[in-house]
């Protein structure tokens, strides 16, 4: 895409209201330059930024702590680390490991995307994430594109397919930041809204959505609430 145009539909989107813009899809680090750029008109016109890699260009930290020190300045609010066994055929996962550890010295809000099918294969994946002590999801590999021709396994996890299809979402207000899921489910206590006094802290509350049980929990197993919300379907007991 024109570099002229995606600022343009950056712009648009901001200003149609959405809350957040993510680069991804290929590998956005390629056009560094540019993204960074993007990723600093999308902090300036209130949408919040994230961005997908293969951690590629984390070769060394020094090269890691400077490509991700620029974005956390251009307003970089989630750096997502694509990991796999397919990802690693490539890159080396030393170079995840590094990214993850860049974002961590700075304070930057990150996760690593494990793309699984759940098979043996990738038991030592999972192995390495977790003797490194890194923030990750599972995340099933979708048969598309180069993986449309991966054998398919029949899946048997405790992944509900009634879940919600929404994730808790950011939403950028007037001197606050809102988390939500579908809506806000408890008024009364405002348990999705945190305030902090002047820009809110974006980092701090997308990190609140990924370590608080109850975000978690409707990440992971829905939302059972009676009667249905319009636009998503309830969790059968």
């Amino acid at each position: 895409m024109d570099h002229a145009r995606a600022k343009e539909i950056v712009a648009e989107l901001a200003r149609a209201g959405v809350g957040g813009i993510s680069f991804s899809a290929g590998e956005p680090f390629l056009y560094f330059k540019e993204i960074a750029e993007l990723v600093k008109l999308c902090d300036n016109m209130g949408s919040i930024p994230g961005l997908s890699t293969n951690s590629y260009w984390a070769t060394n930290s020094e090269a890691a702590d400077g490509l991700t020190a620029e974005l956390q300045e251009n307003g970089l609010c989630q750096l997502r680390l694509s990991y796999s066994r397919w990802h690693q055929k490539n890159i080396n996962r030393n170079n995840v490991l590094q990214a993850a550890r860049s974002c961590e010295k700075i304070g930057l809000n990150y996760f690593v995307s494990f793309v699984t099918d759940f098979s043996p294969e990738d038991e030592s994946y999972e192995k390495f994430l977790r003797a490194q002590g890194l923030r990750f999801f599972p995340e099933p590999v979708i048969y598309a594109g180069r993986a449309e021709s991966f054998p398919r396994r029949i899946i048997r996890t405790d992944y509900q397919a009634n879940c919600c299809a929404h994730e808790p979402l950011s939403h950028p207000g007037s001197g606050s930041l809102r988390l939500l899921r579908c809506r806000e489910p408890f008024p009364a206590t405002n348990f999705f809204y945190s305030r902090k006094p002047g820009r809110p802290n974006r980092g701090a509350a997308l990190a609140k959505s990924e370590t608080e049980p109850l975000y978690n929990l409707i990440r992971t197993v829905g939302q059972p609430i009676s009667p249905p919300i319009p636009g998503c379907r309830p969790a059968r007991s």
